[in-house]
């Protein structure tokens, strides 16, 4: 995987990418909030050399710092697909994680015609309809650092609260280091994640999904209310869901195996 890194007048965004034939399928894996793309290591192991591959660290998010927050959803979005145009990707599969997805549902509400495949892990649907308005108004005021908080703690009750196996648990923390000494931009990531999260659902855009999906949850999702949501977007759309045994809210690192199974089945017989 090569390290590159895309302008914008917010700052740069860094990603990296393998392109083995412009032709052929993408895999473009989209972290959660707070995470970097180091959370699909063991999916990019996988499929390295099986795929074109393009993993970002989203805007203010690990490598891809500093960044002024002054942008919403659909501006990441627009980002994203300047990003796939620089590289000449003519057919993404988005794989998008917790907040991952949704900005993948974002990037389907754009550009409907260029999206081959999705794939939602541990996400949930952008639709207002599926949350209550009270919901919606938490998700925009969340605060997530207590300020009484060491740092040690605020890293152990992330790796606990996202992840049940060891190497998952790991990884957040490593992942987490990115924030040491700067709780602020910590907080900072997270406040603007979900409120433009939140305002992308009071958009009330349709986020039909134009291509084939599939859905992935853990069993053990600790996070929000996710299970809930998964099981409402499941019966309301037909999108085929599996539910991962064994895994909290990073399922792809708590189950690398089935779940890499899981892509590489859907990118086969589906896509």
């Amino acid at each position: 995987m090569k390290e590159k890194t895309y302008e914008t007048a917010s700052g740069a965004i860094h990603y990296w990418v393998n392109i083995i034939d412009e032709d052929a399928v993408t895999l473009v894996f989209l972290p959660g909030l707070t995470l970097s793309h180091r959370l699909f290591n063991k999916q990019i192991e996988f499929f390295e050399g099986k795929y074109n591959l393009l993993a970002w660290d989203a805007p203010g998010h690990g490598a891809s710092w500093p960044f002024k927050f002054n942008f919403d959803m659909m501006g990441k979005a627009r980002w994203l697909n300047e990003i796939l145009e620089q590289e000449k990707i003519s057919k993404p599969v988005i794989i998008g994680h917790s907040i991952g997805g949704y900005l993948g549902q974002a990037y389907a509400e754009l550009y409907p015609d260029k999206i081959k495949g999705f794939v939602a892990i541990d996400s949930g649907p952008s639709h207002k309809k599926y949350m209550t308005p009270g919901e919606i108004r938490m998700i925009k005021k969340m605060n997530f650092v207590s300020p009484s908080a060491s740092w040690e703690m605020i890293v152990n009750v992330s790796a606990i609260g996202l992840a049940e196996s060891a190497y998952g648990r790991q990884i957040v923390k490593e992942m987490m280091q990115d924030y040491k000494g700067n709780e602020e931009r910590l907080t900072q990531v997270m406040e603007h994640g979900t409120r433009i999260l939140g305002e992308a659902m009071e958009a009330d855009f349709a986020y039909d999904i134009p291509c084939p999906a599939l859905l992935i949850c853990g069993e053990k999702d600790k996070l929000g209310l996710f299970i809930r949501y998964n099981r409402a977007w499941h019966k309301e759309t037909g999108i085929p869901i599996e539910w991962i045994k064994d895994a909290g809210h990073n399922s792809n690192t708590d189950q690398p195996e089935i779940v890499n199974q899981l892509i590489d089945d859907f990118v086969k017989n589906r896509v």
